[in-house]
């Protein structure tokens, strides 16, 4: 049997979807799922573009989205902008 990596960015074709994805994530509690949906949205809308955006090369972003990358608030806020998304705070649940 073969298996195949799946990869979210394959599936994140508009912006209604990958709001509720971001959305989801960062309702989860836990900044290094909400660092990977961010690096699976940068992909799916092409990472080059939200670099240009950003003003950050390419494999910096990478970097910082990988599990093993430590994003700054900066870059996380920026990188939200480019996908069309904005930061807000509401209270917990």
């Amino acid at each position: 049997m073969s298996l195949i990596r799946w990869d979210a960015s394959d599936y994140l074709d508009d912006d209604d979807a990958i709001i509720a994805y971001l959305n989801e994530a960062a309702a989860q509690d836990d900044p290094k799922l909400l660092q990977a949906a961010l690096g699976d949205i940068a992909r799916a809308k092409g990472m080059s573009g939200i670099t240009e955006q950003i003003g950050v090369g390419r494999e910096s972003l990478y970097k910082s989205l990988s599990d093993a990358g430590n994003p700054s608030f900066q870059t996380v806020a920026r990188v939200v902008r480019a996908l069309g998304g904005r930061i807000t705070i509401t209270t917990a649940a």
